[in-house]
């Protein structure tokens, strides 16, 4: 069964690296992590403490934002928005039911760029994770354009 996507409503596929797996959206972009597969990532790119950045994220004020309050794709409540990351701020959703974050298309990216930024963590541990993910998205642009194209 597929998951349905939170912002645009198609299908999600579901990429899987090692042991982290996630619901990404081809058409918007978007990419949906169950709770503690973030945590995964977070340890994969070299983060100390990815249970703290989490469990911070999840305790953090709702930002104010004139985005529409998306619904949970497990357990379809409304979630909640909080700005995280460095300047510039990432504006991401969580579920407060603990089910997982949505980060539309460009979020993740920002926030794996601004956390493997830092010194901390080392470099080599985080190349694997980085390439698996713009693989993945560079993969989907490469199908974009293709389609455009009409090669496919």
């Amino acid at each position: 069964m597929f998951m349905i996507c939170p912002v645009c409503r198609s299908d999600m596929l579901v990429v899987e690296y090692h042991r982290i797996e996630l619901d990404y959206c081809p058409a918007c972009r978007g990419v949906w992590f169950d709770a503690g597969e973030l945590d995964l990532l977070l340890e994969a790119t070299g983060v100390e403490s990815p249970t703290v950045f989490r469990d911070n994220i999840l305790a953090s004020p709702e930002a104010e934002s004139s985005e529409k309050r998306r619904r949970c794709p497990i357990c379809g409540r409304r979630m909640k928005k909080t700005l995280i990351g460095e300047e510039p701020k990432v504006l991401i959703d969580f579920c407060d039911q603990g089910d997982g974050l949505w980060f539309d298309g460009g979020e993740l990216e920002e926030l794996l760029r601004q956390l493997t930024g830092a010194p901390p963590g080392g470099a080599d541990a985080q190349k694997p994770v980085i390439a698996f993910l713009q693989e993945v998205f560079e993969a989907e642009g490469q199908t974009d354009r293709r389609e455009a194209e009409g090669g496919i």
